[in-house]
């Protein structure tokens, strides 16, 4: 969702020296109503996607774009209808795309997303491109670039919940999955955005149990690894909730705050429902500027469940573990 040659020092200008409070998240404001968010600024202007609502427009991705990062306004969908070769590559036509990534290079913006056949592995993660994203119009100028990774019910992962970060070593990697054998880590060529190579590491794991929605940021001399537990996409009864752990290595092991690996079910809560804010998850970090924020998606206990798009700055204790500060004024 944004450049992602994340500096340390970018971030440790926005963290916490070990005391005051984090900053509240902002009051959103105009359309909000988006599922696996992710955000990309453009100059001064922001763009999000979001995952695109079943049969409705051909189930492509939900725009959205702002001039501030703040009131949000319907920009309609990317095309009208899925790629063709999705039913080559999974032997069916789903009835919408999910969890897009925007990923910024030079001039050059990477959007990967899932086609997925739903509660089954039978994925694949697509790739577009984009040259000279107009965040005024980002539905324009996209060239599909096909698939970038294809799993069946004979493989033991899945391919959905694509997340892309460029170190500063000059590599590119992809993370990814849901449920099964958890989440997964592959490298990528820097300017094709297509897998690298055969090696795959893994990064979290709970067994078969609910752990997707993976994003990595560097902070420090750690790499951070946010993950969304539980149930997600059932509206007021969903129990999503964001967790997070850090290693010295991209390639893991990650470790939560109590010392327990994530490959082991590990992960420190950030988020969980709170008031209006049911089942947050969905998250990315993306940078606003020079400040490293966080998107997620949560149900609206006020809207019997409406999915909206919430940000909050992501900043740092005086240990080096994140903390997204408190819910908009008025909804702590």
């Amino acid at each position: 969702m944004r450049r992602r040659v994340v500096l340390a020092a970018m971030l440790t200008s926005v963290a916490l020296a070990g005391g005051g409070n984090p900053p509240v998240q902002p009051s959103l404001k105009g359309d909000t109503q988006l599922h696996d968010p992710t955000v990309l600024r453009v100059g001064s202007r922001y763009v999000a996607m979001g995952t695109g609502i079943e049969n409705v427009d051909g189930g492509t991705l939900r725009l959205r774009t702002s001039p501030d990062g703040i009131t949000w306004m319907d920009a309609g969908t990317l095309g009208v209808r899925l790629p063709d070769w999705i039913y080559d590559q999974i032997g069916t036509q789903p009835p919408n795309l999910w969890a897009p990534t925007l990923f910024m290079r030079g001039t050059t913006t990477y959007l990967y997303y899932a086609a997925s056949v739903f509660g089954e592995n039978t994925s694949v993660i697509g790739l577009y491109t984009n040259k000279g994203l107009d965040p005024a119009h980002p539905e324009r100028g996209w060239v599909d670039q096909g698939s970038v990774l294809t799993t069946t019910k004979s493989d033991a992962f899945n391919a959905i919940d694509a997340y892309r970060i460029d170190t500063q070593d000059g590599r590119a990697w992809l993370v990814f999955g849901s449920y099964w054998t958890g989440i997964k880590l592959r490298e990528l060529d820097p300017v094709s955005g297509k897998l690298r190579g055969t090696r795959q590491y893994d990064l979290a794991s709970r067994g078969g149990g609910a752990v997707e929605a993976a994003t990595i940021v560097r902070h420090g001399k750690y790499f951070y690894l946010f993950v969304s537990f539980d149930r997600c996409c059932a509206g007021v009864d969903s129990t999503y909730r964001i967790v997070v752990g850090r290693s010295a290595a991209i390639t893991g092991p990650y470790i939560d705050r109590e010392g327990v690996p994530m490959m082991r079910g590990g992960g420190t809560q950030v988020q969980s429902t709170r008031g209006r804010y049911i089942g947050p998850g969905g998250q990315e970090v993306y940078m606003d500027g020079t400040e490293p924020r966080l998107v997620y998606h949560y149900y609206d206990g006020n809207e019997n469940g409406v999915s909206h798009f919430q940000t909050a700055h992501l900043t740092w204790d005086a240990a080096g573990w994140p903390d997204l500060g408190g819910l908009p004024k008025g909804d702590n």
